[in-house]
């Protein structure tokens, strides 16, 4: 027996399918219900499928804002150093700024899942589109794996042709300028990824500061050959595809865990905990939570009093999902399967469904 507030409006059951609805006499009921009306005198707030789309359309249309004004600041950053490596020659600089462009291009598959995001679920897509971010998290990590190659091969074709770099302290500038393009561009990325719950978005924040750091390395490739030391440039290369391959690893492991369902530990905890303080609630059975791009959706078993009726039932169910509302940060719906305790002497209620269980 389960219930959904996540998307549709909630008739009156009185078929028996959705257990939930207890009327609270407990001096604990009336506590609990009492803290509840006092949160929303504090932090209004509705949980109507209504406001819940806009609060996804409104996420979506923060985390297009935060691509399209890093798009342009990474694009201005990448023209001008590009400008500088026609100039000075710079291989160092070069991987940088091929970096860069990499990391600026990357906002057009997050921007298409966001718009993609936006568009409602289907008789086919039942959750919706919001895994798209996901699979523009899978280009990203292909975009840098790219980016590290190119570097790399760059690199190393230097260090058997070495050349002279040419006008230091303007490669010096426009590493200063690398640097600092990158760093605000990633702050203002996380910020905004953490606030909507975007796994994608904060992975490409983390990409872009690490851009920030190899651009600082530039630095090291212009005062080598400042020194006389003419494979400062191409070693310095090879640094930066270093540095590019641990950011490869970090952001490969971050959407590995999302397009496998993981979500932080603490986040299950909170659930758990909110649940078992509803009163009705003597038990809680399997709890999964899972991101649908930068939303969270949940499944709860309960185990309630097996003796209520139906509508009693179904408010301990309800309570059960208004409590997981409060407790999970960008949880957009709830499914709550009720269980009862079985009688002295009684069958498990689910003994018709263990034959498809079985190993």
């Amino acid at each position: 027996m389960s219930h959904d507030h996540g998307h549709h409006p909630h008739p009156d059951h009185q078929d028996g399918h959705h257990p939930h609805g207890l009327a609270h006499g407990q001096e604990g009921g009336r506590l609990a219900r009492l803290r509840h009306r006092a949160g929303h005198l504090l932090v209004p707030h509705s949980h109507e499928s209504a406001d819940k789309l806009d609060a996804a359309l409104e996420s979506s249309s923060r985390g297009m804002r935060a691509l399209w004004v890093s798009l342009a600041v990474l694009g201005v950053t990448a023209v001008a150093q590009a400008v500088i490596v026609v100039i000075s020659g710079s291989v160092a600089l070069l991987g940088d700024t091929v970096h860069n462009a990499a990391d600026a291009l990357t906002a057009v598959p997050l921007g298409i899942a966001f718009l993609l995001g936006r568009r409602a679920a289907t008789r086919r897509f039942t959750y919706g589109y919001g895994r798209a971010e996901d699979l523009a998290g899978i280009v990203i990590v292909a975009t840098i794996a790219a980016s590290a190659v190119f570097a790399a091969w760059t690199a190393i074709d230097r260090l058997v042709d070495p050349r002279e770099m040419q006008h230091l302290w303007v490669v010096a500038a426009a590493a200063v300028t690398g640097f600092i393009g990158n760093e605000w561009v990633a702050r203002y990325r996380i910020r905004v990824g953490r606030q909507i719950g975007s796994a994608a978005l904060v992975a490409d924040g983390l990409h872009a500061r690490t851009d920030g750091y190899t651009s600082l390395a530039v630095l090291l490739s212009a005062g080598g050959a400042a020194l006389g030391w003419r494979l400062a440039d191409p070693v310095v290369g090879l640094l930066i595809t270093a540095a590019i391959l641990l950011v490869l690893r970090d952001a490969a492991r971050e959407i590995f865990r999302r397009v496998m369902d993981a979500v932080d530990p603490a986040l299950v905890d909170a659930a758990e905990t909110a649940l078992r303080q509803v009163p009705g609630v003597r038990e809680v059975g399997g709890l999964r939570l899972r991101w649908i791009g930068h939303r969270l959706r949940a499944e709860a078993d309960i185990v309630i009093d097996g003796h209520l009726n139906v509508r009693a039932g179904h408010h301990i169910a309800v309570e059960a999902e208004h409590a997981l509302l409060h407790a999970v940060p960008k949880l957009a719906a709830a499914v709550i399967h009720t269980d009862v305790e079985p009688d002295t002497g009684e069958r498990d209620p689910h003994h018709l469904l263990a034959h498809h269980t079985a190993a």
